[in-house]
């Protein structure tokens, strides 16, 4: 796909396309005429770059973290103490999140169960 088509698909500015290539998050072929074409599977990586740089992680952080988010079998990753803490903190920090959108999905669910719906 091209690079417009991969923008639609995932809502994410050409430009930081271009910007996750640049720093090695993504991979394109060059075509002939110079244009970018990506694998079907693109759109999932960047979706998943997009979450990861929601989460607060740094492109350089989700570089090095590139060898997990494939699911291949790469060899086990060598980190360094800050980068794993900085990590760890993210995760509770997501953690935290993720309950907080838990119990509100909830009370929306419990309000919507016991309520009235009018036309």
């Amino acid at each position: 796909m091209r690079i417009g088509e991969l923008s639609k698909a995932t809502g994410v500015p050409t430009r930081l396309l271009r910007y996750y290539e640049e720093q090695g998050l993504l991979d394109s072929q060059r075509r002939h005429n110079g244009y970018r074409d990506y694998d079907e599977d693109a759109a999932d990586r960047v979706t998943q770059i997009r979450g990861l740089i929601d989460a607060g992680i740094p492109t350089a952080v989700i570089h090095d973290m590139l060898p997990c988010l494939v699911h291949t079998t790469a060899p086990q990753p060598v980190i360094d103490l800050v980068v794993a803490q900085t990590l760890d903190e993210r995760r509770s920090q997501l953690e935290k999140k993720i309950d907080c959108l838990m119990r509100n999905r909830d009370a929306i669910s419990d309000y919507l169960a016991r309520a009235t719906v009018s036309e």
